[in-house]
C-alpha cells in the first residue's frame, strides 16, 4: 500500500491538526506522512498521533516537516504517555481564561483581581488539570506578565497550561512566551467539550 501524503503547508491553525485527523480516520492502516511548515503545526499533529495511540517520527527537508505517522498493528503503541498529551481525564477541571485581568469595569482593579485569583489558586486543591489562555489571556503567560511565577508554579504541580498560537501571533508574543506550551483551537475545544470547564 503506498503511503498517504496530506499536504498542510500554508494552512491557518487549527488546519492541520483538523486535515492530519480526518486523514487518520480514513485510513485504516498503512502509512499517512503529513507536510507541515511550521514548528508549531509539527507540534500538534505529532501530539494528536500521541493521543491516538500512534507514534510519529519527523524528518525536516528544506524548512519543510515530513510528519510519518503509521497507522495499524505496526504503528500502535502499546500504552500511551499521558503526559505526552492534552487530553484531560474525566471529571478534571479546566479554566478557560480570555483576558489579561479578572472581571468587566475597571482594567485596574481588574489586574488586581487577576493577580489575586493565580495567588490564591496555588492553595487550592485540587488544582485544576489544565489552564487554556485565549485571546488577551496569552498576555498572562509571556515575559514581565504579573503572574507569571504563579503560573510557573502551577505547572510545576503539574497543571497543564495551553496558549493559543492564532493569538500570540496576534499579540506578536510568540517569542514572549515564558511557561506552558502553544496549542491550537481544535485541541481547546476538544479539551473543553471533554471536561468540566470554568470560563473566567
Amino acid at each position: 500500500m503506498s503511503d498517504r501524503i496530506v499536504d498542510c503547508r500554508a494552512m491557518a491553525c487549527p488546519g492541520p491538526v483538523i486535515t492530519a485527523k480526518k486523514a487518520m480516520e480514513e485510513t485504516g492502516s498503512g502509512r499517512i506522512i503529513v507536510i507541515v511548515d511550521n514548528e508549531v503545526a509539527k507540534n500538534n499533529v505529532t501530539k494528536l498521533a500521541a493521543a491516538n495511540g500512534l507514534g510519529a517520527a519527523v524528518e525536516v527537508k528544506d524548512g519543510h516537516y515530513y510528519i510519518s505517522i503509521v497507522k495499524g498493528a505496526a504503528g500502535q503503541q502499546a500504552e500511551v504517555d499521558k503526559c505526552s498529551t492534552t487530553t484531560i481525564e474525566a471529571g478534571s477541571q479546566v479554566y478557560l481564561i480570555t483576558q489579561d485581568t479578572l472581571g468587566h469595569g475597571s482594567p485596574e482593579l481588574g489586574a488586581v483581581l487577576i493577580k489575586a485569583f493565580m495567588t490564591t489558586l496555588l492553595e487550592v486543591k485540587p488544582l485544576p488539570a489544565t489552564i487554556l489562555l485565549l485571546n488577551a489571556g496569552v498576555k498572562l503567560a509571556v515575559q514581565g506578565s504579573s503572574v507569571l511565577d504563579q503560573l510557573i508554579i502551577l505547572a510545576s504541580r503539574g497543571v497543564t497550561i495551553l496558549s493559543c498560537g492564532t493569538c500570540l501571533d496576534y499579540y506578536q508574543l510568540k517569542t514572549k512566551l515564558a511557561v506552558g506550551e502553544i496549542t491550537n483551537m481544535y485541541t481547546i475545544i476538544e479539551t473543553i467539550t471533554q471536561n468540566k470547564t470554568v470560563t473566567l
